[in-house]
């Protein structure tokens, strides 16, 4: 794919930041020294732990040099890395891994999250929410326009690129024996979004890449037609115009 977009991103910071909030008031280390923010695009999620541990040594890693770029001039006193997190070392003497909606994106994310946590002191805390929303008409339209032609061709591949997310017992199953507490829940956000235009702009900025991406403009410009056209009618109004972006999230704490 194509190098993220910051901006696309942005759009919808308050709503993308949410989730991100409630993950983070669930951890209870007071006085972390070393926070890592895993997937830290930019760096919406990072300035929440600089804010909750503004003693702490904070460093942001993401695969994107733009969502980087932004990051670093939104905190510029401290360290972002660009990296994926398969080949990432965590640094030594860190007490917080936070990842915020990007471990979905991670091939056998299972294996990375073991690592991890078994790389944190006693008491240490892996913290990760990840979007569960492939079943939803957003997720499940854009493989159904993608099969159809004239676009099977190029996007035959696009929706192997994420995963669905196994249940919560093999979480709790892989993750329970390498530490003392686990807490697994979902919470689904009814985001209050503007029409069917404004659901596609949301999604453009993450699940809908895979799809647009491998597409020249016009194909891309009919591809994004005919989505909308089933957004629309998946999603109508409320009864002052607005939509409800259902939304379902998995949350996992992890204590050392």
């Amino acid at each position: 794919m194509a190098d993220w977009s910051a901006e696309q991103y942005l759009m919808f910071e308050d709503e993308r930041t949410r989730p991100a909030r409630d993950l983070l008031a669930q951890i209870p280390i007071q006085d972390a020294r070393r926070v890592v923010d895993i997937g830290c695009g930019p760096g919406n999620s990072t300035a929440l732990l600089v804010a909750r541990w503004p003693q702490a040594s904070v460093v942001g890693v993401d695969t994107s040099a733009d969502m980087l770029k932004q990051a670093r001039a939104r905190l510029p006193e401290h360290k972002f890395v660009e990296a994926n997190v398969a080949h990432w070392a965590m640094p030594a003497g860190t007490d917080v891994v936070f990842a915020n909606a990007v471990f979905q994106w991670v091939p056998d994310h299972l294996k990375q999250l073991k690592r991890l946590l078994g790389g944190l002191p006693d008491g240490g805390v892996l913290a990760v929410q990840m979007p569960d929303n492939l079943d939803e008409p957003s997720h499940i339209m854009m493989r159904e326009v993608a099969f159809q032609e004239p676009w099977r061709a190029h996007l035959a591949k696009a929706a192997e690129l994420r995963d669905d997310l196994p249940k919560p017992g093999v979480y709790y199953d892989a993750l329970r024996p390498l530490c003392s507490r686990l807490e697994i829940w979902h919470t689904i956000y009814n985001h209050v979004l503007d029409d069917a235009v404004a659901i596609v702009e949301w999604v453009k900025g993450t699940g809908l890449r895979p799809f647009v991406d491998p597409l020249e403009p016009p194909e891309r410009k009919a591809y994004l037609a005919a989505y909308t056209a089933r957004i629309a009618a998946a999603y109508p109004p409320q009864a002052d115009g607005k939509v409800l972006l259902r939304f379902p999230r998995i949350f996992l704490v992890a204590i050392k």
